[in-house]
């Protein structure tokens, strides 16, 4: 776990994702991360860690996880969980490789950007359990850059409904035109 400058700080973090078979006349399997691993090199993607019935776990990549002093109100949210996660956002391959047809796209402890994607509806975007060295890394980094920001609530702006908006008179005013063979 490196810090790159005061402002921002880094650490390697490797995915697993599983393949599971699923009952779906659509669909042979169903892709979803299962976990990471912190500090992890750089290595061979897609390597098989485990098998069993009906799923394969894979090392699918590894990829930087960063963290923003400006984001810190979001770390603490994701603390505050009862569990907290990382994020694991998975995106469709971009080659049509039937065997991995998904990639790693990032990594992510705020919750706010993981919402982000789910909010796109394209990627897969899964919580998986924070490791304990993890969670003290990013609650140090909060204590030393979270700056509580001062609600500032806004004042509504006053309406005079008698002002004459874009150059018309209020309707209330406007003398209605007469009915057709009608009296005023």
């Amino acid at each position: 776990m490196k810090s790159s400058n005061l402002r921002s700080a880094t650490v390697p973090l490797g995915i697993v994702v599983a393949r599971e078979e699923v009952d779906n006349p659509w669909l042979d399997y169903a892709w979803r991360p299962t976990g990471v691993i912190v500090g992890a090199p750089d290595v061979v993607a897609w390597k098989e860690l485990k098998r069993g019935p009906g799923w394969v776990h894979y090392y699918a990549a590894t990829v930087p996880l960063e963290l923003h002093r400006k984001e810190t109100e979001a770390y603490r949210v994701n603390l505050q969980n009862e569990q907290p996660a990382v994020y694991v956002v998975l995106r469709e391959a971009e080659t049509d490789d039937s065997e991995r047809p998904v990639e790693v796209h990032l990594a992510t402890v705020s919750a706010f950007e993981a919402q982000d994607y789910l909010d796109s509806g394209e990627d897969i975007v899964e919580p998986v359990p924070m490791p304990e060295t993890l969670i003290a890394w990013i609650k140090r980094f909060v204590d030393d850059h979270h700056v509580e920001e001062k609600f500032k609530k806004r004042k509504r702006d006053e309406v005079d409904i008698e002002d004459h908006k874009f150059g018309k008179e209020p309707i209330f005013l406007t003398p209605r035109p007469p009915k057709e063979g009608g009296e005023i």
